[in-house]
This record gives C-alpha cells, sequence and structure tokens, in this order.
C-alpha cells in the first residue's frame, strides 16, 4: 500500500458511523433513539426536518425542525437533504450539511427515518451506515398504538 493510499485510509476510519433506525409509525423508534443517547458524547441524533405541526411535548430544533411546505420544497431544490419522503400527508427530510459537517468531524449520529430514506442514506453513504429496522410486537399492537 502506498502512502497515499495509508493516509487515505487513515483519515476514512476516522469518519463518523450512521445509525439508521427504522420502523413503521408507533413503534417507538423516537424512545428507542433516546434511551440509546442517553448522554454519550461520541453520538448525537440528527434532527429531520417537517411540514407537520409539532405535537405535544415535541420541541422545535430537538424533535424537528418544522417549516412552511413551501420552504421545505425550496431546500429540496436546492438539494439540501441527504433524503426526504412525503408521509401521511407531510414531507420529512434529513438535512444534508448537519450529517456531511458532523461524519467527516469523527462524529456519528442515530438518524430516525423510514426504511425508504435508510436506502437512500445508505446509498449515499454505503461505508458509514449501519441500518437497523426495529419491527412491531404485532400487527394488532401497531394499529392499537
Amino acid at each position: 500500500m502506498s502512502e497515499s493510499q495509508r493516509l487515505q485510509n487513515k483519515a476514512y476510519r476516522k469518519r463518523g458511523k450512521l445509525f439508521v433506525i427504522s420502523a413503521p409509525s408507533g413503534c417507538g423508534k423516537t424512545t428507542l433513539c433516546k434511551k440509546i443517547l442517553g448522554g454519550r458524547k461520541e453520538l448525537a441524533q440528527s434532527v429531520s426536518m417537517t411540514t407537520r405541526r409539532p405535537r405535544k411535548k415535541e420541541k422545535e430544533g430537538a424533535d424537528y425542525f418544522f417549516v412552511s411546505e413551501k420552504r421545505f420544497r425550496g431546500i429540496i431544490k436546492r438539494r439540501g437533504f441527504l433524503e426526504y419522503e412525503g408521509n401521511f400527508g407531510h414531507m420529512y427530510g434529513t438535512p444534508r450539511t448537519f450529517v456531511e459537517k458532523n461524519i467527516k468531524n469523527g462524529k456519528s449520529l442515530i438518524l430516525s427515518i423510514d426504511v425508504k430514506g435508510a436506502m437512500k442514506v445508505k446509498k449515499a453513504y454505503p461505508r458509514e451506515s449501519v441500518l437497523i429496522f426495529i419491527l412491531p410486537p404485532s400487527i394488532g399492537e401497531l394499529k392499537k398504538r
């Protein structure tokens, strides 16, 4: 291995990882992510952007960035999302800049996104991505939630 390749390999190893948690709505992705983070400084939560209204107890910038559909579409045009999807009449997306800055600086992130988004992240960052899919206990329990 040449010196150049060795240095590139070393720089690559210092990159952060993307731990992508996917599950159907209501399976507890948010709860699981909060428990995993639990004060760990080497790991950060990626905060998604959405066009839906905040739910009770959700905080701007902590749970989501809540934006208008017009602003969301503008970010799409500027290629500002790593991934984005429509779900239940609203748009959800992962801001690209935050993710890229953190993994380049060696910080690992947890992303709580749907399966389609997870596959887009894996395609963009195949070596950095770890995909985790959570199943509900049963279809009946999922309907109840």
